[in-house]
């Protein structure tokens, strides 16, 4: 059978792909995060208004969502190294659309009383398990489409679109700052902000439509004829290829944690400090800073082209462990604009240099029939465990005086993360994306598995 992908494009071909993958994340993350941008104007509409811990009880929901992304790395990898990456992609961002459209006309609490709560919670887990889905397939596809010596630079639009889709949330948000009173935002306004994400995934599922499958026809072919017994097997994963799975969990586990406490928490601590009459400051504070990281994960797939994926995970590894403890001491103390964004842009610079390549660092470590399920899955376990749950253990530790525990914690998981780093991965070297015969002949050679490698 063979493993190879379907098309060998040129970078023209490559670009036009990465851009209408790219479309469809941008999409599906924004669903993402118009929950946690828009959190406090409609947790009353879900709980009573004297509920003390409604703040609590919503990002619980948040967090538990995570739960679901396991399963859905499951369902949806073993779906697209099956049937296709085009064909999960398209039906992941449909549910998402769908459950954003199922939140943006849910009853409130006053209306249905605890229904309202249940709906909202059935609709996010339905979205953590489409994101489960969406995240490991995505990457998978955009790694894939790229071509040798600039997949660093086009894997990162990955991340481009992923936070792409928290700047339109905090965008959406700033325009009815200033173009509505909090009240309306509260009554009505963040339904539209969950409604946009449901009508932009229309133009998204016309795209994809339109996207090259990276899948050869004969693997495909040789799945539907059940020749294929291995392509996006659970059992094939978990006896053959644990090891690039375990090494995949360790460098997502760091990079997760910190991308959700600097990239959720911080602007959620902006938003706090400068919430009362100066909340304009603090919604363009996060928007400005998370372009910025936006606009930073290029530069930082461009530099991995040239000096090596592990060279920017170090980065991110020593940054994240020296400077956590004062990213989340100091953010929450500013009273001036300046020095808050100051700090929260000096944490994505320390992040880009996980964000900006672990799609095709993940990638890389897998051949091609197991890929989709081995990223996807890899990566939802580390984020349900350490990523999604940093906003709500942040959240705990505020109201019961155990901050310096969880910056404790956050550091601690990225020094782990970065000993796989320094110890478990190297810059040159084969690799499952540029050289599948390769490494396939070097495994058969080997009496136990090749040790797996980060190619620059």
């Amino acid at each position: 059978m063979s493993t190879t992908t379907a098309t060998s494009p040129t970078i023209r071909r490559s670009i036009s792909n990465t851009l209408k993958g790219s479309a469809g994340n941008l999409v599906e993350w924004y669903d993402v995060y118009v929950y946690s941008v828009f959190a406090s104007y409609f947790e009353m509409q879900f709980f009573p208004a004297d509920e003390k811990n409604s703040t609590v009880y919503v990002w619980a929901i948040f967090a538990v969502t995570f739960l679901m992304r396991p399963l859905g790395s499951w369902f949806f990898g073993r779906f697209a190294d099956r049937h296709g990456r085009r064909l999960s992609l398209t039906v992941s961002v449909s549910m998402m659309a769908a459950c954003s459209m199922l939140i943006a006309l849910s009853p409130t609490a006053g209306s249905v009383g605890v229904w309202a709560v249940v709906i909202l919670v059935f609709a996010r887990l339905l979205q953590g398990f489409a994101t489960g889905g969406e995240y490991g397939t995505s990457a998978t596809y955009m790694s894939e489409t790229a071509i040798a010596g600039h997949r660093g630079f086009l894997s990162s639009f990955h991340y481009v679109t992923l936070v792409g889709g928290h700047v339109l949330a905090q965008l959406t948000l700033m325009i009815m700052v200033v173009t509505m009173p909090p009240e309306e935002i509260a009554a009505w306004g963040w339904r539209v902000a969950f409604a946009i994400g449901g009508v932009g995934a229309l133009v998204v599922l016309w795209l994809r439509r339109t996207m090259d499958e990276t899948l050869e026809t004969s693997t495909l072919e040789a799945v539907r004829t059940g020749q294929s017994q291995r392509s996006g097997s659970m059992r094939e994963l978990l006896l053959h290829q644990w090891r690039p799975l375990l090494l995949c969990f360790l460098v997502t586990a760091g990079g997760t944690v910190a991308f959700y406490t600097y990239s959720v928490t911080g602007p959620s601590i902006v938003k706090k400090a400068f919430a009362g009459d100066d909340v304009l400051s603090g919604t363009i504070i996060n928007l400005v800073a998370l372009t910025i990281l936006m606009v930073l994960q290029p530069l930082g797939g461009w530099i991995s082209d040239r000096v090596g994926r592990k060279t920017l995970l170090v980065f991110f590894g020593v940054g994240g462990v020296r400077d956590t403890w004062f990213l989340l001491t100091a953010l929450p103390a500013q009273s001036d604009p300046v020095l808050a964004f100051a700090i929260l842009v000096i944490g994505f610079v320390i992040l880009t240099g996980y964000t900006s390549i672990n799609a095709v660092v993940k990638a890389e470590l897998f051949p091609t029939h197991i890929r989709a399920l081995g990223v996807g899955f890899g990566y939802a376990l580390a984020n349900s465990v350490f990523g999604g749950t940093a906003p709500l253990l942040y959240q705990a530790a505020g109201e019961t005086g155990h901050v310096p525990q969880f910056i404790m914690y956050v550091t601690g998981v990225i020094a782990v993360s970065l000993v796989v780093y320094v110890f478990f991965l190297r810059n040159k070297g084969a690799n499952w994306l540029d050289d599948e015969r390769g490494m396939r002949e070097r495994a058969s050679a080997e009496p136990s598995p090749a040790p797996v490698g980060v190619d620059r």
